[in-house]
């Protein structure tokens, strides 16, 4: 059951991962999936390591909406559907935090 639990964290980690690797930065790509790693260390600090990592990827998201949503306005083409998709992104990464409150997970990592 801790796998379910974990497996949005895994999934926002891991899409984090693709966004790089679109972008051609693969030294974050390899910094992504070390981070989906760390689910297996059963330490307090792995899951500190992992919920900041799901923090800066919600800003990533956040930063990535705002760069393209000026690119596109100023192009004058439609931007509306691509800020709904990117927000809803960043908070889909941001709710997965919430699975550290779960017992399980808490217990998993030692918390």
């Amino acid at each position: 059951m801790t796998a379910l639990r974990l497996f949005p964290v895994a999934l926002a980690l891991l899409v984090l991962g693709a966004h790089f690797l679109r972008a051609g930065q693969v030294t974050l790509v390899a910094v992504a999936l070390a981070t989906v790693a760390l689910l297996f260390v059963r330490r307090p600090w792995a899951a500190r390591a992992l919920q900041v990592g799901l923090g800066l990827g919600a800003l990533e998201w956040l930063r990535t909406l705002a760069l393209l949503a000026g690119e596109r306005r100023a192009a004058g083409v439609p931007y509306l559907r691509m800020t709904l998709i990117l927000a809803g992104v960043a908070l889909a990464t941001a709710l997965s935090l919430l699975a550290f409150r779960s017992r399980r997970v808490r217990e998993h990592f030692r918390l």
